[in-house]
């Protein structure tokens, strides 16, 4: 009972801080129960529903997978870092309360980039004072140090195959950039709230998630960030899905976690459809390929949310590994 409890209690207040934002950013969306109409079914999707194999009893704001299986997410409430060593295991708190509550990625070299600051109060003045912190965090050990400083308060996260990180930040418009040598650009792109964030294989674009107003895709041109182009949009009903996380599938597709739209969207010729649906996806914040040969394995697409159940997804499954 405790745990759940626990997990409920923090749903609510995480709910009340998310409509606050919402409110904040003029958007007037409220969260329906189910969309009345939904994004048309991917051509390729498979059978399968969800399937939970892992619970962290806190509000799940992101995951990623490291070379090893290994999954790590962060908490909303607690402010930690879990590592899942497989599914079926046992979260085990990698940190304290190091406001790892933002967007989490694995680098090359096995180590973590954990974004900070995806609170209301940095959330809506990170435009105009960027003091959140990008950490890097040791996956064996927790020790932690800052990676970079002075971005907007840090939602999503995403890295380039040169080592150049790029960030988001839902109550403004900005969107940071931290180049390998350590220089900061907390809006180095702008498009209005950002979220879920993607990079394509080759380094040269940099997809974006707008959540709220006209939800989206965006692409900007990563050698010319003053010029970005819409590249989808949700129409009807699924303007109210509230699309947040974002990753990427093996043809370099974006596919999308939606809050209100209990659905996986999945960008296919210029338009949304859902690759994967069920109750159990409603209020999701992030999807994730799995990497390795084991645990949390290459091929397989896992799913965190508001609730702390991670799901796989069958549905949309043979992502990259």
């Amino acid at each position: 009972m405790g745990s759940d409890k626990v997990s409920r209690t923090a749903v609510r207040r995480r709910g009340v801080a998310l409509l606050a934002v919402l409110g904040a950013l003029g958007a007037g969306v409220l969260v329906p129960a189910a969309p009345a109409q939904a994004a048309p079914r991917c051509a390729a999707a498979s059978s399968g529903g969800p399937v939970q194999v892992a619970y962290v009893p806190d509000w799940v704001e992101s995951i990623a997978v490291d070379r090893r299986g290994r999954m790590f997410a962060t908490a909303y409430f607690s402010g930690r870092v879990y590592r899942i060593d497989a599914p079926g295991a046992a979260p085990v708190a990698l940190t304290g309360d190091i406001g790892a509550n933002g967007g989490i990625v694995v680098r090359e070299d096995g180590r973590l980039l954990v974004g900070t600051g995806n609170d209301l109060a940095h959330s809506l003045t990170g435009g105009l004072l960027p003091v959140s912190k990008l950490l890097e965090v040791d996956p064996e050990t927790g020790s932690v140090r800052v990676y970079a400083s002075g971005l907007g308060g840090v939602d999503g996260v995403a890295t380039a195959p040169d080592g150049t990180v790029y960030t988001t930040t839902l109550g403004g418009s900005g969107i940071g950039r931290v180049t390998p040598d350590g220089r900061v650009d907390p809006a180095w792109a702008r498009i209005p709230q950002p979220n879920g964030i993607a990079v394509s294989p080759d380094g040269a674009e940099v997809y974006v998630v707008q959540t709220t107003l006209s939800p989206g895709v965006y692409r900007i041109p990563a050698g010319d960030p003053g010029r970005p182009r819409r590249w989808v949009a949700a129409g009807g009903a699924d303007a109210l899905a509230l699309p947040d996380g974002l990753t990427l599938d093996g043809r370099g597709r974006p596919l999308i976690a939606t809050h209100a739209a209990g659905e996986v969207w999945r960008v296919e010729g210029g338009a949304l459809c859902a690759a994967a649906s069920g109750p159990e996806l409603r209020l999701s914040t992030q999807i994730v390929y799995g990497r390795g040969d084991r645990g949390f394995a290459a091929g397989r697409l896992y799913r965190a949310g508001v609730d702390g159940r991670i799901y796989e997804l069958p549905e949309a499954a043979g992502g990259p590994g």
